[in-house]
């Protein structure tokens, strides 16, 4: 063919020929520990690198594979890896590029468990880390130390939903000579890119949208240096070993065919949440990129496709009013997961951010009457009409 493939279509067909795995349309499924070699040679020559090829499938597996070329093109990059979750994707680039005694810029709001992370890094390495809002050029170069060995950011944050200029961070980095690292599980590699705006790695917990369905656990590092990945794989990946299973990867090629699809509902379904929620007498708060009056909403339209399937909100009133609210619903599940089909509900404060101490779960923005919402893929009216009759719940409580 003469035309170069949309990226839609690459979903469906990168990284795999099916003429290579006699004819299966679909991916098989390697579910093998250990590849048999036709001599002792061969062996000698795939352990010293002289040969590429299969040896052990915590060192690599032809499903795996096909899964890491594929996000490799979605994000634009040199490279990828699979991992067995999202925290042990984070966790192999941090300990690739740390050592005892360096420092971490990060944005100021981050996952709860990327935070218990840091704490430990902190406890046992004494790798520090500083929170900054990364919001300006003078915020990022002040947070720069000179022992910053990388930042770290979230765009969007969960769950406040703020957005890093990734653009202007890896600008300035680069002066430093400090890699970026950007965790975009809340965008897909179908509206953000962050490669293409000047970050080295890039991570996504492929639990979320990447699978798209609700039954897997996984994570994927992309990066613009093969030979970075490539050193995570023969290192920190290969002798930690927080590698995905064959059957989890071939889920989540599953997944990716229907990226495209989902996340235009999502983000269409999204819009309507956060319009609807805007007009209601109880909710205090709506933030979501999309949202017009949004003092972030230049950044949103400079780096993302679209402004996403995730929002959050602040209703009237504190903790108590919040669980009320959630248990009032009926279709809408309280979870704390983001991607599904189903549209899930969580409270940040007493789930995914409750590792967090108080005061700087409040620094952060994450307040006891916030909720974060990701918006599915059921029909508009039924998710509208089941917060419609939980708000009036709340309210009719209040009353």
């Amino acid at each position: 063919m003469k035309k170069k493939l949309e990226r839609d279509t690459l979903l469906i067909h990168e990284g795999y020929n099916p003429q290579e795995f006699k004819g299966s349309l679909t991916p098989p499924i390697f579910h093998t520990s250990t590849f048999a070699f036709a001599t002792a040679e061969e062996g000698e020559r795939r352990f010293s690198g002289a040969e590429d090829g299969y040896i052990y499938s915590r060192l690599g597996n032809p499903t795996v594979r096909v899964l890491e070329d594929r996000m490799m093109m979605l994000e634009k990059g040199e490279g990828a890896l699979a991992f067995a979750s999202g925290m042990a994707a984070v966790s192999s680039v941090l300990f690739h590029l740390l050592k005892a005694g360096d420092h971490i810029l990060c944005s100021r709001g981050v996952y709860g468990c990327t935070f218990g992370l840091l704490e430990l890094l902190e406890q046992k390495f004494e790798v520090t880390h500083t929170f900054s809002p990364l919001q300006s050029e003078e915020d990022v170069e002040k947070g720069i130390a000179p022992n910053t060995a990388c930042i770290y950011i979230e765009t969007p944050i969960n769950p406040t939903m703020e957005l890093i200029d990734i653009q202007m961070v890896a600008t300035i980095a680069k002066k430093h000579d400090i890699p970026v690292v950007v965790d975009n599980t809340f965008c897909s590699p179908y509206l953000q890119n962050p490669l293409e705006l000047g970050a080295d790695f890039v991570i996504h917990s492929a639990t979320k949208y990447i699978g798209g369905h609700g039954d897997v656990i996984a994570g994927i590092v992309i990066g613009n240096n093969k030979e970075e990945i490539e050193k995570i794989r023969k290192t920190t990946q290969k002798d930690i070993g927080g590698i995905i299973s064959p059957f989890d990867a071939w889920l989540l090629l599953r997944g990716l065919k229907t990226l495209h699809v989902r996340m235009d509902r999502h983000v269409e379904n999204a819009k309507k949440v956060a319009d609807f929620l805007k007009s209601h007498p109880m909710v205090e708060r709506v933030i979501y990129p999309g949202d017009t009056e949004n003092n972030q909403y230049g950044i949103m339209k400079k780096q993302m496709k679209a402004p996403g399937g995730i929002l959050s909100f602040t209703i009237k009133g504190g903790k108590k009013d919040a669980q009320l609210f959630l248990n009032s619903l009926q279709i809408i599940k309280t979870a704390v997961s983001l991607g599904d089909a189903e549209t899930l509900i969580s409270h940040p404060a007493t789930m995914t951010h409750s590792v967090i101490p108080p005061e700087s779960r409040w620094k952060m923005g994450i307040t006891d009457n916030m909720l974060r919402i990701s918006v599915g893929l059921e029909a508009f009216d039924d998710i509208i009409d089941d917060l419609q009759n939980a708000l009036e719940h709340l309210k009719k409580d209040r009353s």
